[in-house]
């Protein structure tokens, strides 16, 4: 009946409401509605809670727990206490003045023995710094008790080697250090024409630059001994200053390169300290 009409048409069309009594099916309350009114009900309930809800946040302390408004209200509060603080002592002030007037006047004080307000104020903040009580000592004391073990983290010597040490070369590390089994290093493949860098600073002590690209290369540190062993094109000689990172060789085919450490004649094992 109702398809050829357009569609605002339908929403103006008003359709009956009706309560009904389910025990006698009396209808007892009736209303006159359409789509397009129960639409604007619902948008003007709609503004009007966003209205009250406006006015709340305005005009009521619920703003205090919006973010922005804490952060004010503590500033306030923090400056009222410090305004606060000065009126009181100001008032104690006034107070032992006219006191010391009072004593003046009774005879009880020589007027040239009364100290001025000015000093009266320094004389009583000195003492209030000055006096101790039980409180005070026991706190102190537990605070000294419980920092104790974390200020002597600062005495301890550091033991952190302060140098760090490069990888000589990036792959997969396909033997590692068993010492047991005669390997003192460990052993990485690496891509075709790979760079061999330095692991730490140092000076290059034995250069074994063979034709088969099997060549070793040794650089000497403060106290390490890196050894590269098999790989390609020598870039360095015996003599030469290296930095860390700096190129020494170039690895050749993707030839596997051996890796070794050693500290004071003590082979180490590489993994530990160096990330492949």
């Amino acid at each position: 009946m109702y398809r050829d009409e357009s569609w605002f048409r339908r929403i103006r069309r008003k359709r009956r409401l009706s309560l009904i009594d389910d025990d006698t099916l009396r209808e007892f309350w009736h209303v006159h509605v359409s789509g397009l009114g129960v639409f604007t009900l619902l948008f003007l309930l709609f503004l009007l809670t966003i209205g009250v809800l406006s006015l709340l946040i305005v005009y009521t302390p619920v703003r205090n727990i919006l973010p922005g408004y804490s952060a004010s209200l503590r500033q306030e509060i923090i400056d009222e206490s410090m305004r606060i603080d000065s009126l009181q002592r100001t008032v104690d002030l006034q107070t032992q003045y006219v006191g010391i007037i009072r004593s003046v006047v009774a005879g009880e004080v020589k007027s040239d023995t009364v100290i001025s307000l000015d000093s009266l104020q320094v004389v009583m903040q000195e003492q209030l710094l000055e006096a101790k009580n039980e409180v005070t000592e026991a706190f102190k004391a537990e605070y000294e008790e419980r920092e104790r073990n974390n200020l002597l983290l600062f005495d301890a010597p550091i033991t952190v080697p302060i140098f760090s040490l490069y990888a000589p070369a990036h792959g997969a590390v396909v033997s590692t250090f068993a010492p047991q089994e005669g390997r003192h290093g460990v052993t990485i493949q690496t891509p075709n024409k790979e760079n061999v860098c330095a692991t730490l600073d140092g000076t290059v002590v034995y250069v074994n630059a063979e034709e088969d690209e099997t060549s070793t290369v040794m650089v000497l540190h403060q106290t390490y001994l890196s050894v590269y062993r098999n790989v390609g094109r020598v870039l360095c000689r015996i003599g030469d200053t290296v930095l860390t990172g700096q190129t020494i060789a170039i690895v050749k085919d993707g030839t596997p390169i051996t890796f070794e450490l050693w500290k004071q004649g003590q082979e180490i094992n590489p993994e530990e300290i160096i990330a492949f």
